[in-house]
């Protein structure tokens, strides 16, 4: 298998953490979506990554999508349960973690794209999304709270999508000062980063 994606895409971050988790054998191919050589369109039309490649040339995008798949391939370590209540509870977190990585890439490409003029930038819509951050990190810590992990005693799918996050606010928004304000996120994210999947896909 060939995962096409970028370093520093906290997306591209969590398949690959799943994939190392899972003891996947796979190519990482780096590519830059906003180059103007960039061959992306040609596997994800959307123009987007992460974009993984399978042996037949079949492609799958949208991390959400690639996890739920990757989770299936191996018996090691399943991430996600199976069905029922627990399921919905896994999910429920991925989709607030990425709720939160879609605010902020939001607000970063407000505040940096360089096809905006400074005049043409909003404040008003960059707190929105600052804003969305916020809330969702007291969701987080709240959801946490004083359990090991996010949705029990084991790692999950959630603790990967919640420590991607938490990594992507460190390298793009280390203003936000999350970890002083969520004792117990910053926690998780200590033991989250003494495993080589974490360690090892560090956006720099």
């Amino acid at each position: 298998m060939k995962l096409i994606g970028s370093n520093t895409s906290p997306y591209v971050r969590k398949v690959r953490i799943v994939m190392v988790e899972k003891k996947l054998d796979f190519v990482f191919l780096s590519e830059d979506v906003w180059a103007a050589e960039s061959t992306i369109t040609e596997t994800n039309p959307l123009g987007k990554v992460p974009c993984l490649v399978m042996e037949g040339g079949e492609a799958l995008f949208d991390s959400r999508v690639i996890v739920e798949y990757l989770d299936t391939l191996s018996p090691v370590g399943k991430l996600i349960p199976s069905v029922g209540r627990e399921r919905a509870e896994i999910k429920t977190w991925e989709a607030l973690a990425d709720g939160v990585l879609d605010a902020a890439i939001l607000a970063r490409l407000e505040a940096t794209w360089p096809g905006r003029a400074p005049t043409e930038r909003s404040r008003a819509w960059i707190d929105r999304q600052v804003g969305k951050i916020h809330s969702s990190l007291k969701a987080m810590s709240t959801g946490l709270g004083d359990k090991p992990y996010c949705a029990g005693i084991h790692l999950s799918l959630a603790d990967i999508a919640v420590g991607c996050v938490l990594g992507y606010l460190d390298f793009r928004f280390p203003e936000i000062g999350w970890s002083s304000d969520y004792p117990n996120l910053h926690k998780l994210q200590d033991k989250l980063m003494q495993r080589p999947s974490f360690s090892d896909t560090r956006p720099v």
